[in-house]
């Protein structure tokens, strides 16, 4: 994935329309999106280079990958299931979001790169990132996200101060997706 933003319960993601990720979610129209933290680097990079295509496409050949049928084996993550979708969700990644396929925008003029519009339909944290006393919010304290930049692995230093947009109260700034996930079925 070459890049991903978020709006509330939306998140846009930017892939290669020829990778096995693209395929997938063209094909299903559903899939977890899991948010490693800064320590989960290594299994991470164990995975950089694989594909599960089989045979590796010449242009990845070309640049090293190589074919893994098990990446979780590969990374040493633990598979769990999901609840409302078929792929399953990396036990260890303190955040993972199960979302469905809302649209699909061609970028650019080649075809090569498509942006997928996706719905988050259930999330699951860890307890070790959980603002205390809450159910629903995460503390940016504990939590330190693995963030990728220009083909590097950063964390979050610490914080700066908070934003004056902090007083606001967060369920004014809830949207209807967050509802529309709560009637989900498991």
């Amino acid at each position: 994935m070459s890049s991903a933003f978020w709006l509330g319960w939306r998140a846009v993601l930017g892939l290669g329309v020829r990778s096995k990720t693209a395929q997938n979610l063209l094909r299903t129209r559903e899939g977890v999106l899991n948010l490693p933290s800064e320590s989960m680097a290594p299994a991470v990079d164990r995975l950089a280079l694989t594909t599960g295509s089989d045979p590796v496409p010449g242009g990845k050949r070309k640049r090293g990958y190589f074919h893994v049928a098990d990446k979780f084996e590969r990374a040493g993550l633990t598979p769990v299931a999901s609840s409302t979708v078929a792929p399953p969700r990396v036990a260890e990644c303190p955040v993972a979001m199960e979302v469905v396929v809302e649209a699909v925008h061609p970028v650019g003029e080649d075809g090569g790169v498509v942006a997928f519009e996706v719905r988050v339909q259930r999330v699951f944290v860890h307890e070790s990132i959980r603002m205390a006393g809450t159910e629903d919010r995460i503390d940016p304290d504990t939590w330190r996200p693995l963030i990728m930049s220009f083909q590097k692995f950063y964390g979050l230093g610490p914080q700066v101060h908070p934003s004056t947009l902090a007083r606001i109260p967060e369920r004014l700034y809830r949207g209807p997706d967050i509802e529309r996930a709560r009637q989900v079925a498991s």
